[in-house]
């Protein structure tokens, strides 16, 4: 299991990175380092927690990608670890095959980015392990030290995600289900193992009130709640389902231009997403049905009180997939609700033989090689095997961007090599101190952002509270935009994000107010090959 994870590990250290996401991961966790404020000093939509947790591994070991990445892997071990344990229900054949399963399932989507999803997922996902753990113990003072560490993990989780709150919560409620004419388990009641729980998600949680007293009440709201949940959606939503004839999100039809090897027949890929889709429905709401009919049929059974408990976390994973399906957010929820099919499959033989759950693993593994051969191999065995391949030097996707000590990894070679020149003239002619802003050509519409440039640029401090930009919330009319284009010293705007056309408001046109003072303070210094320019105030 452990050689299946490293294997492709070489090849995703050098592998291109989401230049928005990974560049913000890298700069939000080293302008907290320095004294910035989240909400407050750069735009964040998330809890604090993974920006916390950077900050300080960035403290010890440097702000570098390979550190960046080495978190993300990290937070990806603990996603597969708990899916392991929880399988370990059903055997350790059936575990195997769950943590083969979530790791398809994630790695080859998401790559080693730190995202605070996956992190999350992670400590979530590791909360259930434990409270099940502490469900089953017989001594009552070992069992209060579990619930609490898992109210503590279920507590850090929503530090990182604060949306995780559904699938906490229906976890919770499959939790604390009474055994049939009992009260108790281990000789504690239900409502001192709520109690428990409780007192644990309050320590973890905690730190919400430092965060709310450095950046204000208003300011953590708007930038937690209102932000992501009204204001970015119009911008990011895609059609539900999915296309079965196109492929909806940019930066998938981007990434679908990469030509990778495969010895069998497949579908298309947006046929691919769309049955992913209606898969991961099927198996997640169809699990978390089999689960409660088997805790019903059998209400003392450990395994099925498991297997409910881990469903109803996947199936409260699901909006993430519902608001957005692409690929990386199928990813997100189907590295736990997919990634428990083999452990149904062993439940569904169980109910017809007793005996029969060594005998499972066979269709288990069956079902598996479906889902990751025929149904989305372009994402999981597909995808796993160009990074294998890639470790090993072979069609390498990933050109590196350098500054110093200091390298991105870009997909696609022209604008790669473009930057390193715009990296290279704009090293030789900066002061140190002075402002830089990144965005796009046209600032009347803001889709995404090359926010890799600011973390290239560590001397440079970002003059925008945009750092990370979403359509309807950086074009915004009333945004600070426009006046944080006008405290800046030099401007990175980027035409690669141009094309960007998506079913959503993200085609919504914003003030030209933000175009006109570039336009009118600012001097082109060069044009890189009509993907970036680089642009001084002018002046003398």
């Amino acid at each position: 299991m452990v050689a299946v994870g490293v294997l492709p590990l070489r090849g995703l250290l050098h592998y291109q990175g989401p230049p928005m996401e990974e560049g913000f991961m890298l700069v939000f966790g080293e302008q907290v380092l320095h004294g910035a404020r989240a909400n407050q000093d750069f735009l964040h939509l998330y809890g604090p927690g993974s920006l916390w947790v950077l900050a300080a591994v960035y403290r010890v070991f440097g702000v570098t990608l390979t550190v960046e990445r080495m978190v993300g892997l990290a937070q990806i071990a603990g996603i597969v670890s708990a899916v392991y344990v929880l399988g370990r229900s059903w055997g350790r054949r059936i575990a195997v095959l769950c943590a083969l399963t979530s790791l398809l399932l994630i790695l080859p989507p998401v790559g080693l980015t730190a995202m605070a999803w996956n992190g999350a997922i992670a400590l979530g996902a590791w909360a259930v392990v434990v409270a099940d753990r502490a469900r089953r113990h017989e001594d009552a003072r070992r069992a209060r030290r579990l619930h609490v560490v898992a109210g503590l993990l279920a507590g850090l989780a929503l530090l990182y995600r604060p949306d995780l709150v559904l699938a906490l919560a229906l976890a919770t409620v499959a939790l604390l289900l009474p055994d049939r004419g009992r009260t108790a388990e281990g000789g504690t009641s239900i409502a001192a193992r709520a109690r428990w729980l409780a007192a644990g998600t309050a320590i973890g949680v905690a730190p919400y009130v430092v965060h709310v007293a450095m950046v204000g009440v208003g300011r953590a709201f708007t930038g937690m709640v209102v932000d992501p949940i009204v204001h970015l959606r119009g911008g990011r939503s895609l059609p539900v389902p999915p296309s079965w004839d196109r492929l909806d999100g940019f930066l998938q039809r981007a990434g679908g231009l990469r030509a990778i090897h495969w010895p069998l027949p497949a579908l298309a890929v947006p046929h691919q997403i769309f049955l992913w889709f209606f898969t991961l429905l099927v198996v997640a709401l169809g699990g978390l049905g089999l689960a409660v009919a088997r805790v019903r049929r059998a209400p003392d059974d450990r395994r099925a009180r498991t297997l409910v408990v881990a469903s109803a976390f996947a199936a409260g994973l699901l909006t993430q997939a519902l608001q957005r399906p692409d690929t990386a957010h199928l990813a997100w929820v189907s590295c736990i609700a997919i990634a428990l099919l083999p452990a149904y499959v062993a439940e569904l033989w169980r109910a017809r033989d007793e005996r029969g759950t060594n005998r499972a693993w066979l269709p288990a593994a069956g079902c598996v090689a479906l889902f990751v051969l025929v149904i989305a191999p372009q994402f999981t065995a597909r995808g796993y095997l160009d990074l294998s391949e890639q470790t090993f030097g072979h069609n390498v996707f990933g050109v590196a961007i350098t500054r110093g000590d200091r390298t991105f990894y870009y997909g696609d070679a022209a604008p790669a090599h473009a930057a390193q020149r715009l990296v290279d003239d704009l090293g030789a002619q900066l002061q140190p101190g002075q402002r830089l802003f990144v965005g796009p050509f046209d600032l009347r519409q803001t889709p995404y952002s090359d926010a890799f440039f600011y973390y290239l640029f560590p001397e440079l401090h970002p003059s925008t509270y945009f750092i990370e930009m979403d359509p309807g919330i950086a074009n915004a009319k009333g945004s600070r935009l426009t006046s944080d284009v006008a405290s800046s010293d030099w401007l990175i705007l980027s035409n690669v994000w141009s094309g960007w056309d998506e079913p959503n408001d993200s085609r919504v046109v914003g003030p030209s107010a933000p175009n006109d003072e570039v336009a009118r303070s600012f001097c082109l210094v060069h044009d890189y090959d009509n993907l970036f320019r680089l642009y001084h105030r002018c002046g003398p």
